[in-house]
């Protein structure tokens, strides 16, 4: 049987496996699958967090089962495992055509696939100094956030086979745009996101120059035919020395060699093979400032502190502000999850910090009493993993009292009791705590009609509320609702504490 066939069987695998556990994160279906293996195995997330929080989050420990392999095969995870790279090598398939020659061009290396290191080292730096950004193009988050965000939605709303009712998420198209327009790049550049832009690829890149196994060729046997370009994945050069760094180990040009001067050896002659990766040392120094300079540029708007927005009302169970941005990788698992849509990507409401981590929207949805679901799927613990009772405080957490995410308030203007004499108390019904956060009293006025009109009017006991938004959802006040929800009074920050003995 032949290598490339089994290499597609196993990427043919690892993505339907990929999009399975996608399919299950959602409340109905998750039944204990580790639907968050594909992220807390992936090498630049476990790298990246470990940096941003001085320490490794126990499930990221699956890291080393693709580090091991690279440092013996090479990059055998964007050849053989990785997901996006799968549907980015089948768009490429399916664009190539024919024509050998063009297809032999296309896989010849060029210079600006080392766009990524850089990527990388900027990231990297911007980790050193605690803001996590990778998960802008880590492939694993990216595709997991395609996929909750643009993709499944697009599916329920052709088919009604996703979700139990319609999920709707603000700015979906500008993910599905970009995954479109990334897909889209490889008829002109065959895997253009993985040689050009990936940072986990770049990650595996630089631990491959440690690599025993890599492809080696036979100069006596070669006779310069250039045939082992023809679909080779990473535009390592195979014809030349190997680009070790580029090399996917997907084995084609093996294949495709017709004098078999390709094997793949261990620990083949170091002067035939090019270890590092093509870095520009000006290059390199420009995007590490780069990283540097996006921690003062992008949190001098005290987005995270201070003058902080307040719409980000962040899930419970989330750690402090300053340590979820350490943290959160994007992946928007925790989106895909919750049973009542209320969690939503951020674009600016968070800084640009924030860009794509999850926010309450209480028009959209309301966070369920009984439900710890996004805490049970984050991978890197920027929703800390909860229990029902520790959520709200019994047991032995009833001294520490349930887990505030804000506080509602009323918008007197707006409430039909309070500005129309219209009678109304939907808010006090649906209150789920008890005893009830919101409350009423009883007040009778003249109408401009000369009529008497007894009415409840609603107020907020700020001990009780949890800043749950059931009442803003449910408040039938459309546009605008006359109570909501913001981030002041939540549990996790003692700097936006509502009560003085709070």
């Amino acid at each position: 049987m032949k290598i490339t066939r089994v290499r597609v069987a196993a990427q043919a695998f690892f993505l339907l496996l990929f999009l399975f556990f996608a399919f299950v994160t959602q409340f109905s279906y998750l039944k204990g699958y580790p639907v968050s293996l594909f992220l807390e195995a992936d090498p630049l997330v476990a790298f990246a967090t470990s940096i941003t929080t001085h320490s490794l989050y126990r499930g990221l420990l699956w890291s080393l089962v693709l580090i091991a392999p690279t440092l013996l095969l090479g990059r055998i995870f964007c050849g053989w495992i990785c997901p996006y790279g799968t549907l980015h090598q089948f768009i490429a398939w399916l664009a190539s055509g024919k024509n050998t020659k063009r297809r032999m061009e296309a896989n010849r290396y060029r210079s600006y696939f080392a766009t990524k290191y850089y990527i990388l080292a900027a990231m990297a730096v911007a980790a050193i100094f605690g803001s996590l950004q990778i998960g802008w193009l880590d492939p694993i988050p990216m595709l997991s956030r395609s996929l909750t965000v643009a993709v499944w939605p697009a599916i329920d709303a052709a088919t009604g086979l996703i979700f139990i009712r319609p999920y709707v998420f603000q700015f979906s198209w500008v993910v599905g745009f970009i995954l479109f327009g990334l897909l889209a790049m490889n008829a002109i550049i065959p895997r253009f996101f993985c040689r050009v832009l990936c940072p986990l690829g770049a990650t595996l890149g630089v631990l491959s120059r440690f690599s025993l196994w890599r492809i080696d060729r036979d100069h006596e046997k070669c006779t310069d035919c250039d045939l082992c370009k023809n679909f080779c994945e990473g535009a390592s050069d195979p014809h030349l020395d190997l680009r070790k760094s580029e090399c996917m180990v997907c084995m084609s040009c093996i294949e495709d060699c017709p004098e078999d001067a390709l094997s793949f050896r261990f620990m083949p002659a170091p002067e035939r093979e090019v270890r590092e990766p093509d870095l520009a040392r000006r290059k390199l120094i420009f995007s590490s400032l780069t990283g540097l300079l996006f921690i003062p540029f992008t949190r001098r708007s005290g987005a995270t502190t201070t003058n902080f927005s307040k719409k980000m009302i962040r899930p419970p169970g989330s750690v402090a502000e300053p340590e979820f941005l350490e943290r959160c990788i994007k992946c928007d698992q925790c989106l895909r999850v919750c049973p009542t849509n209320t969690l939503q990507p951020t674009m600016l409401e968070a800084g640009i910090q924030g860009i794509w981590t999850p926010i309450m929207n209480m028009r959209t949805g309301y966070c369920e009493l009984n439900c710890t679901l996004c805490g049970q799927v984050c991978p890197t613990g920027a929703i800390q993993k909860i229990s029902i009772a520790e959520k709200l405080g019994l047991g032995t957490y009833t001294e520490q009292g349930p887990l505030r995410v804000g506080t509602a308030f009323y918008d007197r203007g707006r409430c039909l009791p309070w500005a129309m004499d219209t009678p109304c108390v939907v808010c006090e019904e649906v209150c789920p705590v008890s005893p009830k956060a919101i409350y009423t009293r009883p007040k009778t006025v003249t109408d401009r009609y000369g009529e008497q009109v007894h009415l409840e009017q609603p107020h907020i006991d700020p001990v009780r509320c949890i800043g749950c938004g059931i009442c803003e959802h449910e408040c039938p006040v459309e546009d605008e609702r006359a109570v909501r929800v913001t981030a002041v009074g939540e549990t996790r920050s003692t700097e936006r504490r509502l009560l003085l003995d709070g």
